[in-house]
């Protein structure tokens, strides 16, 4: 069998979608943990720890009941509810200009504030890469697990989107902020409320991102070491080794 047929057979089915979306989706909530936990650990004396220890106490609970959930839409709402909580603490993880960069909640389409714009951006440049990632090793972008088909949409790559956000663009973002490289008068308000960057912050995160790709870590299930810009290669080759079954699970990205 091809590899896009295995795909489209795995994602035809209930079961199979669910095996693969429930692991990712336990990447991406242990990935959430670890930018809490991160951030509680470097920045101890100017964060409320008991307040984040909570947080990081429920997402360990989701968790639990991702690996345990028996259906799509069960999935989907253990995911909603374990972004809710992460999100609840994003705005502490804010350390700098906190008058100009406040958080409030996930706002998308549109963007309602100066963080929020920043965090489509990046996640916009995260999903183009996963979806170049999917192609590469010969996986229909278009064709997802979670994600339900829909003309047009990458769902695919959505899928592979779910690990890397917080670790890699959240980061990225409070990076941004917390090191003031970015400036609120670079963003402006249009009249349906939408905040967008001009071409120089635009520029600046791309180079930003650009230059965290090049950072090498070790890969948790391969142990080997790989730069950040080729994870979502890794991922989706892994995801295609899962459908070809040369291994037993897909392995998802926990940051360590």
């Amino acid at each position: 069998m091809t590899l896009r047929k295995a795909q489209y057979r795995y994602s035809d089915s209930e079961e199979d979608s669910l095996n693969i979306a429930r692991n990712m989706i336990l990447g991406k909530v242990h990935n959430q943990r670890y930018v809490i936990e991160r951030a509680r650990r470097d920045y101890s004396l100017r964060l409320d720890g008991e307040k984040l220890q909570h947080a990081s106490n429920l997402l360990k609970k989701s968790m639990g009941y991702v690996k345990r959930c028996m259906t799509l839409d069960e999935l989907r709402g253990y995911e909603g509810e374990a972004a809710t909580i992460y999100f609840g603490v994003f705005d502490d993880l804010i350390l700098q200009n906190k008058s100009q960069f406040i958080f409030s909640g996930r706002s998308k389409r549109p963007p309602l504030d100066n963080v929020n714009a920043l965090l489509s951006f990046v996640y916009a440049l995260l999903t183009t890469e996963c979806a170049g990632a999917a192609y590469s090793v010969g996986l229909d972008p278009y064709v997802g697990f979670l994600h339900k088909d829909r003309p047009g949409r990458q769902s695919l790559a959505l899928d592979l989107v779910e690990e890397f956000r917080a670790p890699i663009a959240d980061r990225l973002v409070l990076t941004l902020i917390n090191k003031q490289e970015v400036n609120a008068k670079n963003f402006k308000k249009q009249e349906n409320d939408a905040v967008i960057m001009d071409d120089t912050t635009r520029k600046l995160v791309v180079q930003k991102w650009q230059e965290g790709k090049g950072e090498i870590i070790t890969h948790p299930f391969l142990k080997e070491k790989v730069l950040v810009g080729l994870l979502p290669y890794v991922q989706a080759m892994l995801l295609a080794r899962y459908l070809r079954g040369d291994i037993n699970a897909y392995p998802p990205f926990f940051k360590r």
